[in-house]
């Protein structure tokens, strides 16, 4: 139970951000949103204040916002008569949240666990089993000082294979004797030992958030580059014919989720943010019914002069869910199958 729990409050999170976004936008812009819901109908009770109803519904997947003539006019507040450049703001203020989240996620996560910068010592990350490094009594987070860098670190045991070496680790001399080739185990080096030359380095606490910020930003942007190019390749696979197996939807996710929490608190915080980042740009997808959707409608009206006609958007956003529903059945299914064998 306690991890169905966190994936609901994770999935509730992103889309409760995504919508506040939305809601947030459009009272700034004076457009009169009818209904802003916390989870999905049916409602549980609704509170009506400024002519906005603020509703509890049962099903608590995140939430929705319900603004006045989003297809159609329907007077001086609907949505659909609100300038181009209003309508587009709102739009993308949903995946602007979702973004920000991101950022502010990462950098809790950073602020609390250090700053990851290079370092002038190297950390053990891994210790093969039955290695000279585990021999030798060097155990992981172990800190192995006079290398600032891994390469340097590595042509030095390399260059003295079948030898005694001494090495400072954690401040005290230990020694150890590398492999030589032909004793080393295909994937490991000659000590069996993994090394890194990064740390989490820790600020003055004062600094901590806006390190933490800063570094969550370019944290962000990387999650954000990688997320595009895998969306590239899952284009490019599905245009063959194929699923891809490492893709994953809510089965996939719940699982990854559930991994998270096994690994605390700073994990689930840290995959709330990855999972933000990834909500943000899927919705910036120029694909009918998500917000990047809307926005090429958008921008297909400033190049032609004239909107296109309501119906035929109405038509093709539709069709866009039904494309999207049956896209995640397929992908459900993909989980299924994985997580069965």
């Amino acid at each position: 139970m306690g991890s169905i729990l966190t994936f609901l409050i994770i999935l509730s999170v992103l889309i409760f951000v995504h919508e506040l976004g939305h809601f947030l936008s459009a009272k700034k812009h004076g457009i009169k949103v009818e209904e802003f819901g916390f989870g999905y109908p049916p409602r549980i009770f609704g509170l009506n204040r400024g002519g906005t109803i603020y509703s509890l519904n049962l099903l608590p997947f995140g939430g929705f916002v319900r603004m006045l003539g989003e297809d159609q006019a329907q007077g001086g507040r609907s949505f659909y008569v609100q300038p181009k450049l209003t309508r587009l703001i709102v739009l993308l203020a949903g995946v602007t949240m979702n973004f920000l989240l991101g950022v502010v996620l990462f950098g809790a996560v950073y602020a609390k666990l250090g700053i990851p910068e290079p370092v002038d010592y190297l950390t053990v990350t891994l210790v093969a089993s039955g290695s000279p490094a585990e021999t030798a009594g060097i155990k992981v987070k172990d800190k192995i000082t006079g290398f600032a860098d891994t390469q340097a670190f590595i042509d030095y045991v390399n260059a003295r294979r079948g030898e005694a070496i001494s090495l400072e680790v954690n401040g005290r001399p230990l020694q150890a004797a590398p492999r030589l080739i032909e004793a080393t185990p295909e994937g490991q080096g000659a000590l069996g030992v993994g090394i890194t030359n990064v740390d989490f380095v820790f600020y003055p606490v004062w600094q901590r958030p806006v390190r933490g910020v800063i570094y969550g930003t370019k944290e962000a942007w990387g999650w954000g580059r990688e997320i595009l190019s895998s969306i590239k390749t899952l284009v490019s696979r599905l245009a063959r014919g194929e699923v891809p197996r490492e893709v994953a939807g809510p089965v996939g996710i719940y699982e990854v989720s559930k991994s998270a929490g096994a690994q605390g608190f700073l994990a689930v915080l840290q995959f709330t943010g990855i999972l933000s980042i990834n909500l943000a740009i899927l919705n910036l997808l120029p694909l009918p019914a998500l917000d990047g959707g809307r926005v090429l409608f958008i921008l297909i009206e400033i190049i032609r002069g004239k909107r296109v006609k309501p119906q035929l958007e109405q038509a093709v956003h539709l069709a866009g869910m039904l494309f999207l529903i049956g896209l995640m059945v397929l992908i459900t299914i993909n989980d299924v199958r994985r997580l069965f064998g």
